[in-house]
């Protein structure tokens, strides 16, 4: 069911790991950009005539208008059953709770008398959020990404996610009452590199936005590499992932379980064990059998998940060596499950988020423990963050110099112009100044 990687030994690379040794998703974004183009190029010139011919094609249901009617979201959260409203609302408040936190403050630091550098911080103006809505509906994903850019203060914000036949052409009703919880009233029902072409270009019915942020597949993933620069992206996110770093501790049963939490979402996404526990391994495959048989959407997601090069058993001489193995992968999500996990989760350098323990599974972080869950995936941890309330924030920095402060420098600023052959910069200094700017000390 799932396949094994042994790095013991002299197999282990004495010059570093190469991510390449390890399991991976064959994702082709360069050749997918080359799919969405005429697709996003159509949305741009046909706005929502594309879009709802996009709908036809992609999602089997023909739609009359994009946006969704106000009354659709009230009614959907009126008709929302008590107990998803109840666990929609606390996972509501925990993520203001943490994304709040976040929010930075304007710093002023008083370079000389007289000139100050002060940096603030600025919300954009406004942003698309996207919602998959796929094979599973992600009502925590409309969380995930509009509080953080509430907390922002970001003044429009708009949310897409794609129509679902089975509801008349409207997005899934868990999806809309989310919206409504967090007052939201402005969603389009639109899917894929469609809807990211919609909020960069803007059509007769949405406003362009100045980015765009949330989960995806790879044609949303390849949509955002094509736009960007037209409009800001929060990452490439592409099929979900986890990483677990075991020892012999690790309950198998456990760490089985949270393989295979990963792997219903889709049959690209990576399950992936690093142990350096022959034993451990064992049970775990035995586990996985075991559970794997007793769960839902087995033939269509969890086994091709499970069985695909995305994922495998990495087996390592000692923690140490399971260390390098998961820095170098840079998962998405990073379970510690040793002894003294604390220990060892502090060492972790690339991670979108890390879970500590044997009792903070990655379905944790999905709902309910006030992370983020939109982050980066395919190894992008490396490199960039998950989504926060700095994602939808630039900082600007404010120059205020006085006459004399800028006497006071000004010889530096000339000789370093002419040093660069740029003898206007130095003029535009010059001419502040009915006197020689004074030779450099």
């Amino acid at each position: 069911m799932i396949s094994r990687i042994d790095l013991r030994g002299a197999a282990f690379p004495s010059e570093g790991v190469d991510r390449d040794l390890l399991p991976r998703a064959e994702l082709d974004v360069a050749a997918a950009l080359e799919k969405v183009r005429p697709i996003c190029d159509d949305v741009h010139h046909r706005g929502t005539a594309a879009l709802i011919d996009y709908a036809e094609r992609f999602d089997g249901v023909r739609i009359e208008r994009v946006r969704v009617p106000v009354e659709a979201i009230t009614r959907a959260l009126e008709e929302l059953d008590p107990a998803v409203r109840a666990a929609l609302e606390e996972s509501i408040r925990r993520a203001r709770l943490v994304h709040r936190e976040q929010r930075r403050t304007d710093h002023t630091v008083q370079v000389v008398p007289g000139g100050t550098v002060t940096e603030r911080w600025v919300p954009v103006d406004r942003v698309g959020l996207y919602v998959p809505g796929g094979r599973s509906v992600y009502p925590s994903s409309v969380i995930m990404n509009v509080v953080p850019a509430q907390e922002a203060g970001v003044g429009s914000m708009a949310v897409a996610s794609p129509p679902q036949a089975d509801f008349d052409g409207l997005p899934h009703p868990t999806i809309l009452a989310a919206c409504a919880l967090l007052g939201v009233d402005e969603v389009y029902a639109a899917g894929g590199a469609q809807a990211v072409a919609m909020f960069a270009y803007g059509t007769d019915e949405c406003r362009p936005a100045t980015m765009v942020t949330g989960p995806g597949n790879i044609w949303v993933a390849a949509a955002k590499r094509l736009l960007k620069g037209r409009i800001g992206i929060d990452a490439e996110a592409g099929p979900t992932e986890i990483a677990i770093l075991a020892d012999h501790t690790a309950d198998p049963a456990y760490v089985a379980a949270d393989l295979i939490s990963q792997a219903e979402h889709d049959p690209l996404a990576a399950s992936v064990l690093v142990t350096d526990s022959e034993d451990l391994a064992d049970a775990v495959e035995k586990e996985l059998a075991a559970q794997v048989a007793a769960t839902k959407h087995v033939e269509d997601r969890i086994l091709p998940a499970l069985s695909g090069r995305q994922s495998g058993i990495v087996l390592v001489d000692g923690i140490e060596q399971g260390l390098e193995v998961v820095n170098a992968y840079g998962a998405e999500h990073l379970e510690i499950q040793t002894e003294d996990a604390a220990r060892v989760a502090a060492r972790v350098r690339n991670a979108g988020a890390v879970f500590v323990g044997p009792y903070a599974p990655v379905s944790l972080g999905d709902y309910a423990a006030g992370s983020n869950h939109v982050l980066p995936t395919g190894g992008c941890a490396c490199h960039s963050s998950g989504l926060s309330v700095q994602s939808f924030l630039r900082g600007i920095h404010v120059v205020d110099y006085t006459r004399e402060a800028l006497a006071d420098i000004a010889a530096h600023v000339v000789t370093l112009a002419d040093a660069e052959d740029l003898p206007a910069h130095g003029a535009a200094v010059r001419a502040r100044f009915d006197w020689k700017v004074p030779d450099s000390k």
